[in-house]
């Protein structure tokens, strides 16, 4: 393989290397400090869309327009298999369905790593 210069790729100096917040050399130090829920205080308040999703149905329009009170749908997952849960429509995590104070709640089993 050709060396970098060939790559056009520019050479960088020791004035070139980036210091962190608090001035030091965020190359030389390291890995990072762990990060804790209070570095994330500024987005605290940031709202998202959280959905549970049961399952889903591919059906004709004219079938959909034919739904009423009482039409049982059938989805693509079983009794007691595990629920996708989306924030912002991204999946983040499944769970199952739990009953909470006669409402019906989701508990998470496991969290989905992202791919990037």
């Amino acid at each position: 393989m050709a060396p970098d210069d060939d790559l056009g790729l520019p050479q960088l100096s020791e004035a070139d290397l980036a210091l962190d917040q608090n001035g030091a050399d965020s190359l030389r130090d390291g890995p990072p400090s762990p990060k804790s829920a209070a570095d994330l205080e500024q987005v605290f308040d940031v709202p998202v869309v959280v959905s549970a999703v049961l399952g889903a149905s591919r059906m004709p329009i004219g079938d959909l327009l034919r739904l009423g009170p009482g039409t049982v749908l059938e989805l693509d997952r079983k009794v007691g298999e595990a629920i996708d849960i989306y924030v912002n429509n991204r999946l983040v995590a499944r769970g199952e369905v739990v009953l909470v104070e006669e409402r019906l709640g989701v508990t998470m089993t496991e969290i989905v790593k992202s791919d990037g």
